[in-house]
């Protein structure tokens, strides 16, 4: 190698390095400035959104669901309360893996398949988003022992211990009281999704349903920090809920157990009122229910069961069972007849057990009927008619009657109308009319539907709440009263805005000689033959007060022309319902009542002895408490 050639330039590779290292100082001092920026604009121009941001992964606002007030009745006893209740819930939007969680569950937990059913439909059905979806309800202690054990092996677990709405009397008044259900889709769409946000059940029937508003409380709110299971690690803030109001009744539960138990095995409906006040003593229905299925959950085939029974036990016949009231409606029939001069009290016709129109060879027939013609009351007044329950009298008085006359002054009395408080629920019943008539059938009204009317048959329908402020409006001679359920909310007395006007027509006279007539349904007995009341044999024997009353059997198949009414020959729906209206004591009434017993018979043969029952159950009370 020749001299002075060297493989080697010091000072150009010196150069190269002191660019490269300034290239790379230049480099980090670039992006450590863009570095500090960044901290800058996270740090101080978004402080607030990430802070925000953060919280909302730390923290969470949870809702508190208000207790639901409490219902008692007149006297305090609990109709309605809460008590602790634990499920298990799943927020979905935090599980990973839907199917394993709920394979891992079965091990720690009781689920069948039709928990794993409904539980999926409600996944798929409209719900709020990131709220638990209930899986199982009551779980036992041990259940939530294992849940809390294992906790940590599945997200989106929520074991929530609550108060939920029990019913400490069962079957006893749940169709007064009412009952609550589970929120779905339907009342989502139509509840204020703050207001019940965290709340689960809402009033379905009778005074929860009417009183939901003061029963379901405020809702309440707590702030908790949580884990990034989603795990809650403490509370950090709480507003409480308010709780509900508390309701108090009218209802007198030791009076409805009476009424309940004097029903027996019979289908039916008993409502009994303070003709001073319209509040309501006892409201029965039967068969009943125990509200608590719908609190503890049942499956699908159950309430299928229930549901479907013909004997259709969640069917309020108190207040929505619409029957012909039969001879129930024979006073305001009299009075009627008072009122437009179509009789006096000494009208008097000879009852031979069969009316006949001018001109026409159908038969409308008296109740004591026979093919012997035996049958009739022999010479009747009003008076006698009353007592005696002649259907011949009322024919002939019906006859020369227009339809107005008689439907116009029945109406008074509130049948036809849905009139109540806080019923909400409850049926109007059918007052037929010629207009209705005309309207809905394409006919006239014929002579015949007049008669019909005049003893309760036909078209017309009353439910036995209209019956028993038939009968209080008797009671006060002439004064209807409104049905209410609620005496007071929170210790407050509540008033009704509701008014009635008093019964047109009848005279303050016309009014006792009628209550008169009605006692003698009950109390005239030892007359002989034909002499006593109606009911005189199977409850006027032996009562320590005064009570008035009217039986009614209303036919629910007709009976040909010419043949006698056989209930063995009938099946089981197709015999007499069985009616008894009435009120005690007679000068100074306390309680107005109406019985019904489905295809029971006679009303005062069967209906008139469970009347009786609850009246001397309310007579002891009254005496006891004086």
């Amino acid at each position: 190698m020749a001299d002075g050639l060297s493989l080697k330039d010091l000072d150009d590779e010196k150069r190269q390095f002191s660019s490269r290292v300034w290239f790379l100082f230049l480099l980090i001092l670039l992006m450590s400035a863009g570095l500090v920026a960044r901290f800058v604009q996270l740090q101080v121009y978004q402080y607030e959104t990430y802070t925000l941001r953060s919280e909302k992964n730390r923290i969470q606002v949870q809702p508190l669901a208000p207790p639901r007030g409490l219902i008692f009745d007149r006297d305090g006893e609990v109709l309605a309360s809460n008590r602790p209740a634990s499920s298990l819930g799943l927020v979905v939007e935090r599980v990973p893996d839907l199917d394993a969680a709920l394979s891992d569950l079965r091990h720690w937990v009781k689920l069948t398949d039709a928990d794993i059913e409904t539980f999926r439909s409600k996944v798929a059905a409209e719900r709020r988003p990131g709220a638990a979806i209930i899986l199982r309800e009551n779980l036992s202690e041990a259940e939530v022992a294992k849940l809390a054990v294992n906790r940590f092996k599945l997200a989106g677990i929520e074991v929530n211990t609550e108060l939920v709405r029990y019913y400490p009397q069962g079957e006893i008044a749940a169709h007064a009281v009412g009952s609550v259900r589970r929120i779905d889709a339907g009342d989502l769409a139509v509840l204020d999704p703050v207001s019940y946000s965290g709340t689960r059940f809402l009033g379905k029937r009778g005074v929860e349903q009417h009183y939901e508003a003061e029963l379901h409380g405020e809702v309440g709110y707590q702030q908790v920090e949580i884990d990034a299971h989603g795990r809650i690690r403490g509370v950090l803030k709480i507003e409480p809920p308010i709780s509900g109001q508390n309701l108090t009744l009218h209802l007198d539960i030791n009076l409805q157990r009476v009424a309940e138990a004097a029903m027996q095995d019979h289908r039916g409906a008993v409502v009994a009122l303070d003709p001073r006040t319209g509040g309501v003593l006892a409201m029965v229905s039967m068969p009943s229910y125990d509200p608590n299925i719908f609190i503890r959950g049942m499956s699908d085939q159950s309430f299928a069961r229930i549901s479907g029974s013909i004997y259709t036990p969640l069917f309020n016949r108190a207040v929505n069972g619409q029957y012909a009231p039969g001879s129930t409606v024979k006073p305001m029939m009299g009075l009627a007849g008072i009122t437009h001069d179509l009789i006096q009290w000494d009208t008097m016709i000879d009852d031979r057990g069969e009316f006949k129109l001018p001109g026409q060879k159908r038969a409308y027939r008296d109740w004591s009927w026979t093919k012997d013609n035996s049958g009739g009351q022999g010479m009747v007044d009003l008076y006698r008619a009353i007592y005696r329950s002649s259907n011949v009298y009322f024919y002939d008085m019906a006859s020369r009657a227009s339809a107005s006359q008689l439907t116009d002054f029945v109406g008074q009395f509130g049948l036809g109308r849905a009139r109540s408080v806080d019923i909400s629920e409850a049926s109007s019943g059918l007052l037929p009319t010629a207009e209705w008539k005309n309207a809905v059938r394409g006919e006239p009204w014929y002579p015949g539907d007049n008669l019909n009317f005049s003893i309760g048959q036909g078209d017309l329908l009353a439910t036995p709440l209209q019956m028993a402020v038939v009968a209080a409006t008797f009671a006060n001679r002439g004064l209807p009263v409104v049905p209410r359920m609620v005496n007071s909310v929170d210790g407050v007395a509540v008033s009704s805005a509701m008014s009635v006007e008093p019964i047109f027509g009848p005279t303050v006279a016309d009014w006792e000689q009628m209550v008169a007539a009605m006692s003698a349904v009950v109390h005239r007995g030892n007359k002989g033959f034909r002499g006593n009341g109606t009911a005189w044999a199977y409850i006027g024997q032996d009562i320590g007060y005064l009570m008035a009353g009217k039986s009614g059997t209303a036919q629910v198949v007709e009976i040909r022309q010419g043949e006698e009414y056989d209930e063995e020959e009938l099946s089981e729906f197709s015999r007499k319902h069985a009616w008894f209206i009435a009120f005690a004591p007679v000068q100074a009434p306390t309680i107005a009542l109406a019985v019904l017993l489905e295809n029971g018979g006679g009303g005062s043969s069967v209906a008139a002895p469970v009347a009786r029952t609850i009246i001397d159950a309310h007579m002891q009370s009254e005496l006891a408490s004086r």
